[in-house]
């Protein structure tokens, strides 16, 4: 078993325990997701399998979409209705015009600081691991980029943005400071990641469809799909020879430095990385010897 799985991962569940529902039918395959999803979350949730998993990194790369709900003049310390929500006294009640003049200045490469109950590791230590050990938590800001960010819904206290960004972002933290540069506050109360790259919501199995192995070895998506960023090359039986044992192989006119390669059937052999030139050589693997 070699691909991936586009699955919209319901409310309620970690997206560990989708993993699980996979691993339990595909054993002794391994199994990985790319890209956490909250329990509060449903949406995407791109599913790797077998050899797949090597590509997970390509998968978490990938821009990602979303819709996002939040009340304003609210706060919590997970910044989200998961956690103890309270109401700020007389919070300043933003027009739809002041949203619109706000949001433009959180579009394009962005200081954010992740939300201390996240997965960002401080010290080895996980934040939330930290915060729910009554520990005060620091995260560092770091660069997110959102390439598009849109108002679909307004009426207060609830807003609904469409969300179209870079690898790391936190869209609950994106709410947090779209509030506070209008003077409120803001938790998130429900989100919907709607794609991962060429993943989309309307393309994804649900749960309920993958009871045992067949069902998803029938809905399995070829692995070529985790690296369509990648610009592809198609490499005849010589070449196929040569990437088996880790030799080089020559790919003249090729401006990336990571290539995907193919058979003459498109099943995608190899994630091939510059070395020199037009040199290129395995960085991942999928017919050694």
């Amino acid at each position: 078993m070699f691909g991936v799985l586009n699955i919209n991962k319901p409310a309620g569940i970690t997206s560990r325990d989708v993993v699980n529902h996979v691993q339990r039918r595909v054993r002794p395959h391994k199994v990985g997701h790319a890209g956490t999803l909250d329990p509060l979350a449903t949406g995407v949730l791109v599913v790797c399998i077998g050899q797949a998993t090597k590509l997970i990194e390509y998968v978490q790369r990938m821009p990602k979409r979303y819709v996002g709900e939040f009340l304003l003049g609210r706060c919590s310390e997970t910044e989200d209705v998961e956690g103890d929500v309270e109401l700020i006294d007389d919070p300043p009640i933003p027009s739809r015009q002041d949203l619109a003049e706000t949001i433009p200045k959180f579009v394009g490469k962005i200081q954010q600081r992740p939300p201390a109950h996240s997965a960002v590791k401080i010290d080895g230590k996980r934040a939330y691991a930290l915060a729910r050990a009554g520990q005060d938590v620091e995260v560092q800001p770091r660069e997110i980029e959102v390439h598009a960010l849109e108002i679909v819904e307004f009426d207060y206290p609830r807003l609904v943005l469409d969300v179209h960004c870079g690898s790391g972002t936190y869209v609950r933290s994106l709410g947090r400071d779209i509030a506070e540069s209008l003077g409120t506050a803001a938790v998130m109360s429900r989100l919907k990641r709607t794609a991962i790259g060429e993943f989309h919501l309307e393309q994804s199995t649900e749960i309920a469809q993958l009871p045992n192995r067949d069902a998803i070895e029938q809905t399995l998506i070829p692995s070529r799909m985790a690296v369509a960023a990648l610009p592809e090359v198609t490499l005849g039986a010589q070449e196929l020879d040569l990437i088996a044992h880790g030799r080089f192989v020559d790919v003249p006119d090729i401006s990336s430095d990571e290539i995907a390669a193919v058979d003459e059937a498109g099943l995608l052999v190899a994630v091939l990385a510059r070395q020199r030139g037009s040199e290129f050589r395995p960085a991942k693997n999928f017919i050694g010897k």
